[in-house]
């Protein structure tokens, strides 16, 4: 038994069912469906907001947008990034 679903085996003894239900379909989603979800998720334990992480973040975002524009920054498509993943999961 790998770790990883050890840990997943670990985790879905301790959900309830509609909480395993939820992964299930969850699982089903694209990978940028997912990810909106984890990332909705994951907002819900930041107690209190952190405006200025916010701030930042954004202002990144904004940098690297403006950086792309002026031809300073490329990009890769989603299909590329996530072939790499799967690429370096295979290994």
């Amino acid at each position: 038994m790998t770790k990883s679903f050890y840990a997943l085996y670990q985790l879905e003894n301790l959900m309830s069912a509609n909480a395993e239900k939820v992964l299930q379909e969850a699982l089903n989603l694209s990978p940028q469906d997912r990810a909106e979800i984890l990332e909705r998720l994951l907002a819900t334990f930041q107690q209190p907001p952190d405006t200025k992480l916010d701030e930042l973040w954004a202002q990144e975002a904004e940098d690297r947008i403006d950086a792309f524009d002026r031809g300073e920054l490329g990009s890769v498509s989603d299909e590329a990034v996530f072939a790499r993943i799967e690429r370096q999961r295979a290994k």
